[in-house]
C-alpha cells in the first residue's frame, strides 16, 4: 500500500465531520468564538432550519486583515497563548471550526477590530481579503451548509428539527453566560445582564419562579472545587433531561459523572422515570479537568471523578435535606397554645394491624425501632413535647400550622396565618419513615465462607476499582485469583443473584466510572418498608394523632415529598380560595 499525504480541503472535510454534524453545531462553534472574542451582545438569524443561511452577529474586538487571514487556516487559534493543553480559559481553543465549516458551506467573514482604518471581508472558498464598511466586531455568514458534501446533506432531519436543535443551543450559552444578550431570529431574546434566576426562567419557563433552591458550596477538601447555581424542588420535574444544564468552567457539557451525581442526588426523593431541572455551575482548576476529549467539546474528564461525584452528590443532597423548622422563632406563653406537640410513643399503636417486616427485609437488618411505625394518643398530658423556658414561655415553630380536621381519612387540613395547607397522610409518614430507616446503619452479615463469582478479567477489573465505594454500602468484596471476586461480608438478608448484581455493577463502572446499583437496591428496600409500614390513606386520626403527624413532618429532611417523588403537602392561600367564591 502507497502511504500518502492528503490534500487540505479532504483533511478539513474530515474535521468538518467530527465539529460539524449539523446547523446547530455550526452556531455552537460561532457563538462560542463571539464569547472568547468578548461580545457581550449575539445575534442569530437561521433560515432553513440552517441549511440555507446561518448569520452570527457580535459585537466583540474583531480581527484586523492579517489575523483575518490567518483564523480560515488549519490549527490557528487566538485562545492558547502558550503550548499548555491543560491551561485552558476560552470556549473554543482547537482552531479546527472555522476551516471546518468553510469546507462544507460558502463561507464569509466581515470584521473590524477598530483600529483599521475600514474593516475586511474574507471568502473563505477563495482566501480573498478586501475592505469592507463593516464597523465593529464580526459577522459570520455560513450558506450553502453541506452543499459540498451532499451525502452528508441529505442526513440532515427536517428544518423543524434543525430549528429545535439550533435553540438547544443557544439557550444552554445564554445559561451558561447570564451577562451577555443573545437574539435568536428575532423570536427568542435573552437580555443582557440579566439576574441568573431571570435567565434560568427565561429558558426553562415561569413555573420555575419560586420552585427553585439556590446552591453555593465549596469544597473542604480540594482547593478551588465550588458547586453554584440552582435545582429544582423535588416535585418540580420533566419527563426528560431537557431542563437540566450543566457546566464546567463555564462550558456547557453533557458529562456522564454530572448527570450520575444529579441523578444519585434525587434517588430518594423523585421517580426514576422523572428529571429534576438544574442549572448547575461546577468551577475548579484547570489543571483538575481535561476538555481536550473531543472535537465537539461537550465531554470533559476530571483528573478525580470520584472526588467531585461525590462531592456534588452530597451539596445536591444536603440543599434537599433541608428540614422546614431549623429554629424556634416565636415565643408565646404556654397557656396560649390550643393544642401541644405530641411525640411518637411505642405504646398501643393505631389499627389492629400486627406490623409485618416484608420483602425479606428482618427487623435486625435496619434496627427498626416501634416509635417510628405510628403516630400515637398520648397516655396523659405529661407526653406532651413543649419546650418551657424560665419565664413560663414556649419556642414555637409550626410551619404547617394548626390542625383543623381530617376530609376522607386521607388528608389532614391545617391552617397557618392566611394559608390553608392539605397534607397527605400516608405521604407524610413515608417520609418520616424513610429517613428514620434511611438513617439508621445497615447490619452486615460476615460470610464464614466467601462466595466466589466468577467475572471476566474486564469485570474484575472494574469491580476492584470501586472496592471502597461498594464497602460503604455494605458489600466486602476483593479479587479472588485469576477472573473471580470473593464477597466476604454482604448486607444481612440480602439474598440474590450475586454473580448478576455484580455484573451489572461492573458494566455501570465501564460505562460511567461508577456505580449507583447497591445504593438504588437498598433505597427500593427502604421505600418499600415506609410505604406498607406507614399511617395508610383511609386510617381515621384524631387531632391529637394529626398533630404530631405535622409536627414530625416539620423536622423531617426532603419533607416536601415523600420517597416516590409525590408531594406530602399543598399550600393555597386565602385570596385564590376567595378568587373561587368571586370574594375579589
Amino acid at each position: 500500500m502507497v502511504v500518502r499525504v492528503l490534500p487540505d480541503f479532504l483533511i478539513n472535510q474530515i474535521a468538518a465531520g467530527e465539529v460539524v454534524e449539523r446547523p446547530a453545531s455550526v452556531v455552537k462553534e460561532l457563538v462560542e468564538n463571539a464569547l472568547d472574542a468578548g461580545a457581550d451582545q449575539i445575534m442569530v438569524d437561521v433560515v432553513d432550519g440552517g441549511r440555507t443561511l446561518i448569520s452570527i452577529i457580535d459585537n466583540g474586538c474583531g480581527m484586523g486583515r492579517d489575523d483575518l487571514a490567518r483564523a480560515i487556516t488549519r490549527h490557528a487559534t487566538s485562545k492558547l497563548p502558550d503550548d499548555d493543553l491543560l491551561n485552558i480559559n476560552f470556549m473554543g481553543f482547537r482552531g479546527e471550526a472555522l476551516p471546518s465549516i468553510a469546507s462544507v458551506s460558502d463561507m464569509t467573514i466581515d470584521t473590524c477590530n477598530g483600529a483599521d482604518e475600514n474593516g475586511w471581508q474574507i471568502d473563505a472558498t477563495t482566501g480573498e481579503i478586501r475592505p469592507s464598511d463593516w464597523e465593529s466586531g464580526t459577522r459570520i455568514r455560513v450558506a450553502n451548509l453541506f452543499a459540498k458534501t451532499p451525502a452528508r446533506l441529505k442526513f440532515l432531519r427536517g428544518d423543524r428539527a434543525e430549528m429545535m436543535s439550533v435553540l438547544d443551543v443557544v439557550k444552554r450559552l445564554a445559561m451558561a453566560r447570564s451577562d451577555v444578550g443573545f437574539v435568536l431570529n428575532n423570536k427568542w431574546r435573552f437580555t443582557k445582564n440579566e439576574e441568573l434566576m431571570e435567565r434560568i426562567a427565561a429558558v426553562m419557563g415561569d413555573d420555575v419562579r419560586g420552585r427553585m433552591l439556590d446552591v453555593d458550596v465549596e469544597s473542604k477538601s480540594s482547593v478551588g472545587m465550588r458547586l453554584t447555581g440552582f435545582i429544582s424542588e423535588p416535585t418540580l420535574r420533566r419527563a426528560s433531561s431537557v431542563d437540566q444544564y450543566l457546566f464546567v468552567n463555564g462550558r456547557p457539557v453533557k458529562d456522564k459523572v454530572l448527570v450520575g451525581a444529579l441523578r444519585a442526588a434525587y434517588m430518594d426523593v423523585m421517580h426514576a422515570r422523572e428529571f429534576p431541572l438544574c442549572a448547575l455551575y461546577l468551577t475548579l482548576p484547570t489543571n483538575a479537568v481535561d476538555v481536550n476529549v473531543s472535537p465537539a467539546k461537550t465531554e470533559v474528564h476530571f483528573l478525580e471523578p470520584n472526588h467531585v461525584r461525590s462531592f456534588i452528590i452530597k451539596a445536591l443532597r444536603d440543599r434537599l435535606s433541608q428540614t422546614m423548622v431549623q429554629a424556634p422563632v416565636v415565643a408565646r406563653p404556654v397557656a396560649d397554645l390550643a393544642a401541644p406537640t405530641v411525640r411518637w410513643t411505642p405504646s398501643e399503636r393505631v389499627g389492629a394491624e400486627p406490623v409485618k417486616f416484608d420483602f425479606g427485609i428482618r427487623r435486625e437488618a435496619f434496627q427498626v425501632r416501634d416509635d417510628i411505625v405510628r403516630p400515637v394518643m398520648p397516655q396523659s398530658n405529661n407526653a406532651a413535647a413543649v419546650d418551657v423556658n424560665i419565664d413560663n414561655t414556649v419556642h414555637v415553630d409550626l410551619p404547617l400550622g394548626r390542625v383543623v380536621g381530617q376530609v376522607g381519612n386521607k388528608y389532614i387540613i391545617a391552617q397557618k396565618d392566611d394559608n390553608m395547607i392539605i397534607v397527605d397522610q400516608h405521604a407524610a409518614h413515608e417520609r418520616i419513615t424513610y429517613e428514620k430507616l434511611r438513617n439508621n446503619k445497615i447490619k452486615t452479615q460476615p460470610l464464614l465462607t466467601p462466595i466466589v463469582v466468577n467475572l471476566r478479567d474486564a469485570d474484575v477489573m472494574a469491580i476492584v476499582s470501586i472496592v471502597d465505594d461498594l464497602k460503604k454500602s455494605g458489600l466486602h468484596v476483593d479479587a479472588f485469583g485469576e477472573g473471580a471476586v470473593a464477597i466476604f461480608e454482604k448486607p444481612a438478608d440480602w439474598d440474590m443473584d450475586w454473580g448478576d448484581v455484580l455484573r451489572a455493577i461492573a458494566d455501570e463502572v465501564r460505562v460511567n466510572g461508577h456505580s449507583s446499583q447497591l445504593n438504588e437496591r437498598l433505597h427500593l428496600k427502604l421505600a418499600n418498608y415506609a410505604c406498607h409500614h406507614s399511617v395508610r390513606a383511609g386510617q381515621k386520626l384524631d387531632l391529637a394523632q394529626m398533630d404530631a403527624l405535622l409536627r414530625d413532618i416539620e423536622r423531617t429532611e426532603r419533607a416536601g415529598q415523600c420517597n416516590h417523588g409525590r408531594p406530602v403537602y399543598k399550600v393555597i392561600p386565602m385570596t385564590e380560595i376567595d378568587t373561587w367564591f368571586e370574594r375579589l
